[in-house]
This record gives C-alpha cells, structure tokens and sequence, in this order.
C-alpha cells in the first residue's frame, strides 16, 4: 500500500495495509509464516530478508530488505514512509556487520 494510504499501524489488519506491500511481497510475508500485521511486530527485518533468501534459495534483491525495515519502522514507530527512505539505513547497517561474515546466508 502506499505510504500515505496507510492506516495507523495499530488499525492495521491486513499485510496489504502496510505501507510498499502489495500481493507479491505480501505472499513472501505469507512464506515466511507471517500471515498479519501483529505477527510481524516483533520481527527482525533482517532476519526476515536471510529468511527469505534461505527459503527461497535465492538473493533477494535488497529492495526488498528496504520493505522490510520500512514494514518494522511503521509497525514501531506509527510512521509510513517510503522503502527507499531506508535504502542509507540498510546500507550502512549492512557495511557495519563484521567483515567475513556471510550475507545473507543462501543454501
């Protein structure tokens, strides 16, 4: 959903309520196990993004990982912004992980 048609995260019932979800990314939610808004409240973004990954055997594209953090900062903080609003957050966390290390992690 866009950004601004979004609910307050608290009214949100459905994942295609979340701000840049729509079926697609909805049905990957769906994948993961999450299946409502409530359920993803607590949930890691990033994690997320590696769980993604695994279950799919593939690399996502880190766009991708933007939804998800863009999904975890409404759900916390009450805000929908847009994915890429997230794009300099997401690198700069992912350049901090420790060198060496594997991400995100595809069997």
């Amino acid at each position: 959903m866009h950004p601004a048609r979004c609910p307050p995260a608290s009214a949100a019932v459905d994942l295609l309520q979340l701000p840049n979800v729509g079926p697609a990314m909805a049905a990957d939610f769906h994948l993961l196990g999450y299946h409502s808004p409530q359920s993803l409240r607590q949930a890691d973004p990033y994690m997320l993004y590696q769980a993604l990954c695994q279950q799919t055997g593939v690399r996502h594209d880190p766009c991708v990982l933007d939804v998800f953090i863009a999904v975890a900062h409404y759900l916390q903080q009450d805000e929908a912004l847009p994915w890429w609003h997230f794009t300099a957050q997401r690198k700069a966390a992912l350049a901090a992980r420790a060198v060496g290390s594997a991400w995100p992690l595809v069997q």
